[in-house]
């Protein structure tokens, strides 16, 4: 029974099928218990208690979960309506599977985002198109008007015909003022402020410009990959009218979404989790729906194995704020429940089809190892994925750090680049983090296998 308040699922709930029709499936893999699994270098030498949970984790219906999250309700801000409406989801499916269920609200920042509408469908269509708004620039407004480039931001070119444009130009924070006023003296009636390209895997987020005080027309940040098919489109069309609304969201409030299934009395806690929201422009399909559609996957299964420890199935609101949501969580944990502990499993990004995320890295907070990082090694191991496994790794910045700040056994989970965990996929926080371009099911179902195996030999 789920104890919160606020808008209905039922419509959520009955779009799955409709989201699963629309979409074509990606084949799913098809490996038997005993059969060596893509990448593995050893045959798996499984338990009866891997053969229980591998058994019955399905990536088809995980995928279902990420087409939801990740297509249907899109980027999932963190305090928005978009990040509530997963939250609703989550909480319904978990609700679904047994488990006593709660949202676990905290207030959060105030959002500024912008999207961007192609007039004439120049554009691709496959491609999110959110943006982020700057604070200072006019919110809660829609402007339309043809696209004029002036190139960098320190010293534009200005065409003739700059009156009721949109304006975009190469952005340099010390230089919007100046670029934002003389645009909107000219008449312009918006600016899209385009960022520099980075290295090679990274490509740039879409971001809200700061450094503005009430200028008078709309300014917006986007992301690498919509600044070059924008200029890309002007370089062979005679007119590109864009439109681009910008919105504030106030007073927001974030959920963390968990479930719960009590085993004995004061024994130990295992907690799967991840996180469910987004950067703005980002569908979020690996950073973090593939963690999020694991964890569902997991309390799924294991809502029908019993287990001496209580289970707790998590999803973290507002993790791309700074950890916001499992940092109140465990402020909320009183000592005694925090002793309960034996091992908290964070997965953040598990699932890229990014060719060189060949390594499977254990990231401790602290670098040691500890019950999390022995239970997935052991499990990786009975898996054949020894080889693939590397770590522990001294990394934080995913939920794991909130647990292991307070003392509390865990680690973060992840494909990465074999050089460095540093070394994620190019789609990483963009745009194109989606299902179609950056989701591997053969990757996904072995996070499952590895999260699965490992979090029963702790809680059983």
């Amino acid at each position: 029974m789920t104890d919160r308040s606020g808008l209905s699922r039922r419509g959520l709930l009955a779009g799955v099928a409709g989201v699963t029709a629309a979409s074509a499936l990606t084949a799913a893999p098809a490996w038997g218990a005993d059969d060596l699994r893509p990448g593995a270098v050893n045959r798996p030498k499984l338990d009866r208690y891997d053969r229980q949970i591998v058994s019955g984790l399905s990536s088809e219906r995980a995928l279902q979960h990420l087409q939801v999250l990740s297509e249907r309700i899109g980027p999932r801000i963190g305090g928005t309506q978009s990040e509530k409406r997963a939250a609703d989801y989550i909480a319904g499916q978990l609700d679904r599977f047994g488990y006593r269920t709660r949202l676990e609200p905290f207030p959060v920042a105030d959002k500024f985002l912008a999207q961007i509408t192609d007039v004439r469908g120049m554009l691709p269509d496959d491609l999110c198109w959110q943006a982020g708004a700057a604070p200072g620039g006019k919110l809660d407004v829609t402007v339309e008007g043809p696209v004029r480039d002036v190139g960098p931001a320190t010293a534009p070119v200005w065409p003739a015909e700059v009156a009721g444009s949109i304006v975009i130009a190469d952005d340099t924070a010390a230089a919007r003022p100046a670029l934002v006023a003389e645009a909107a003296a000219r008449g312009a009636v918006g600016v899209i402020l385009l960022p520099a390209d980075q290295v090679y895997p990274r490509r740039a987020s879409a971001f809200s410009p700061t450094g503005l005080t009430s200028a008078p027309i709309p300014v917006i940040g986007v992301a690498q990959v919509q600044k070059r098919l924008i200029r890309e489109a002007l370089a062979v069309v005679t007119s590109l009218p864009l439109k681009i609304s910008t919105t504030a969201h106030r007073g927001l409030i974030s959920n963390n979404v968990i479930g719960e299934r009590r085993g004995k009395a004061d024994g130990p806690i295992v907690m799967v989790s991840g996180h469910y929201d987004t950067v703005p422009g980002a569908p979020g399909a690996n950073d973090d729906g593939s963690g999020t559609v694991l964890t569902m996957e997991l309390a799924r299964v294991f809502s029908r194995i019993p287990t001496d420890a209580t289970l707790r199935f998590a999803l973290w609101g507002s993790e791309e704020q700074g950890l916001i949501g499992s940092r109140y969580h465990v402020a909320q944990l009183a000592q005694d429940q925090r002793d309960r502990y034996r091992a908290v499993f964070q997965n953040d990004m598990v699932a890229t089809s990014w060719d060189p995320a060949v390594t499977y890295w254990l990231l401790s907070f602290t670098g040691l190892a500890n019950t999390a990082t022995d239970a997935v090694r052991a499990a990786g191991q009975r898996l054949g994925y020894d080889a693939q496994l590397v770590g522990p790794v001294q990394r934080g910045a995913s939920d794991h750090q909130s647990f292991q700040e307070v003392g509390i056994a865990s680690a973060n989970f992840s494909w990465r680049g074999e050089l460095a965990p540093s070394f994620l996929e190019p789609p990483y926080h963009s745009p194109e983090d989606t299902i179609a371009k950056n989701v591997s099911l053969e990757r996904l179902q072995v996070s499952m296998e590895l999260i699965g195996c490992a979090a029963y030999a702790v809680a059983r």
